[in-house]
């Protein structure tokens, strides 16, 4: 039984793993040639799989794309940078006021929120230049 579970699991892992290769725009697209090549491959795979409320809104989402321009990518990015970096500032206030009141649960609880707000923080960096 467990090797049953095994199986199912990894094949599972698979199966994910390769929607989310295909959900990447193509290699060498930057901006809003990169966005418009991701939605199309998400669009794609939603057909194979026939979710059809997944195909309208991403059929949505395609339409939207051509409204899009570099530079309004660009700048959209940028505010969400600004926004993460605020959020991370924003945790660190929170965990030093913590650390101050010494409760070590509190500080642990603080410390995850700031990790994930700075992993939020390095993804929105990452965004700018695709």
């Amino acid at each position: 039984m467990k090797r049953i579970s095994t199986l199912f699991l990894l094949a599972t892992i698979a199966a994910a793993a390769g929607t989310a290769q295909a959900a990447q725009p193509d290699a060498g697209l930057t901006g809003c040639a990169a966005k418009r090549s991701a939605i199309e491959n998400q669009l794609k795979i939603a057909r194979e799989h026939g979710n059809s409320d997944q195909v309208a809104g991403l059929e949505a989402a395609l339409r939207g794309v051509d409204n899009c321009t570099d530079a309004s990518l660009r700048k959209e990015r940028e505010q969400k940078v600004l926004d993460a970096r605020h959020e991370v500032a924003q945790r660190e206030k929170d965990l030093k006021k913590a650390e101050k009141k010494g409760d070590a649960e509190k500080i642990n609880k603080r410390k995850d929120k700031l990790a994930e707000s700075r992993k939020e923080l390095q993804e929105a960096v990452d965004d700018l230049d695709r």
